[in-house]
């Protein structure tokens, strides 16, 4: 068994497949729209088969979101070395996004950094 992709609500549909595409590598699809409900999605693919779906649908309700909350936490993303996790990192924060914790090693040995970027959620970016 193997998850088949996870999906991730947004209000900006295109900036969220944006971030995926220009700084994870990602490659979307075309697109979805369903016109009578006006839900909106695009797929997004990553090298390894991991897919990521990104959705928007009108009157989604965006509640505050704690670092420190229940529920899913981050999606990390694996750029296969320490240099990458430092480059990558600080082309984030350069580019505006609020880097919350690292680049470090983690006390159960990851070199990661986490970053808040889609709509106050987080990414982790590992080595």
């Amino acid at each position: 068994m193997r998850i088949e992709h996870v999906a991730l609500y947004v209000n900006d549909l295109e900036a969220a497949r944006d971030f995926f595409v220009t700084y994870l590598d990602g490659k979307s699809n075309d697109g979805y729209h369903n016109k009578s409900t006006d839900f909106k999605s695009f797929f997004v693919s990553f090298e390894d088969g991991a897919r990521l779906e990104i959705m928007t649908k009108p009157e989604l309700v965006d509640h505050e979101k704690e670092l420190n909350r229940t529920g899913y936490a981050h999606i990390a993303f694996s750029v296969g070395s320490k240099e990458k996790v430092n480059e990558l990192t600080k082309r984030l924060r350069l580019a505006g996004y609020e880097v919350v914790s690292g680049p470090r090693t983690t006390g159960d040995g990851y070199y990661e950094s986490c970053i808040v970027a889609i709509e106050g959620n987080q990414i982790e970016i590992t080595e």
